[in-house]
């Protein structure tokens, strides 16, 4: 989907559903639990946001950890199989996308707006030009080669 259609869809989900929660884990956290747990994390604290308790998680992906006692079950390239995963992920992308634009405000040289988190050319020359701020994860290897960033 295109950047224009998410935010359509995100309008139409957010009026429809029953439910939704929308959560962020940050890099400082990231980096202590590594982004696999990480968005796992998230993911429990987005149902932890919800008005009416699943009886069942359907996971897009391959990982999950149990949630309370609530059954689920993991489906990979589930958001192209099942309504529910495919409205999770554009709410999901359109919140990256929003929080990008918001970072892109206090640290346009990133090009956070237009990369939305991905480590681009540009962004990387920015890396090295500005070095890397309290929105990097350390964790994860910012440059091809290393070379000390003050953090």
């Amino acid at each position: 989907l295109s950047h224009k259609q998410r935010q359509l869809l995100e309008v139409e989900i957010k009026e429809k559903a029953l439910t939704y929660g929308i959560a962020h884990v940050f890099p400082e956290r990231i980096d202590e639990i590594n982004i696999l747990n990480a968005s796992i994390e998230a993911m429990h604290k987005a149902i932890e946001l919800l008005t009416i308790t699943p009886e069942f998680i359907l996971v897009g992906g391959n990982r999950f950890k149990p949630y309370k006692n609530i059954a689920h079950e993991c489906m990979i390239k589930g958001d192209g199989r099942f309504l529910n995963i495919a409205a999770a992920s554009v709410l999901a992308k359109t919140a990256r996308d929003d929080f990008m634009e918001k970072l892109h405000q206090e640290y346009p040289q990133y090009g956070w707006k237009k990369n939305k988190g991905y480590p681009t050319t540009h962004h990387r020359d920015a890396i090295r030009l500005h070095g890397a701020n309290k929105w990097h994860r350390k964790s994860f290897a910012l440059l091809p080669r290393q070379i000390e960033i003050a953090f």
